[in-house]
């Protein structure tokens, strides 16, 4: 292998691995901040409710995607709610855009809650 092939090849695994790295970052933030974003109505935070169905962020193009659910389609404080999880997505420093999706399918139930949850709403 040529010096500039092996210099290409070392560059390439080191900004997959940078980008690897931003990616986890991100999603950790994301997490991090979900965690203090809570429905009135109930004493847990919508992450360990397990109203986040998915958190992926996009490097090239610096988006942060979360799709979310409701524990009920007519929640009362979904507007309340959801706007919480945007301002809060929104803060994490490195994403410029946040693509917050309201999905109801697979439809929320109570197996989705973590241990934690359970425990704090009397489940377990």
């Amino acid at each position: 292998m040529e010096k500039t092939e092996e210099k290409n090849t070392i560059e390439e695994k080191v900004n997959v691995e940078e980008r690897a790295a931003e990616e986890l970052r991100i999603t950790e933030k994301a997490i991090e901040m979900l965690r203090t974003v809570f429905d009135p109505e109930i004493p847990v935070n919508v992450y360990d409710l397990g109203l986040i169905y998915k958190i992926d962020y996009e490097v090239d193009n610096k988006t942060l995607h979360v799709d979310m659910t409701l524990t009920a389609p007519s929640c009362p404080a979904a507007d309340f709610i959801l706007e919480d999880v945007r301002q809060k997505l929104v803060s994490i420093k490195g994403p410029e855009k946040v693509d917050l999706r309201l999905v109801f399918e697979p439809v929320w139930d109570q197996s989705m809650m973590s241990e934690e949850a359970k425990l704090e709403l009397g489940f377990l």
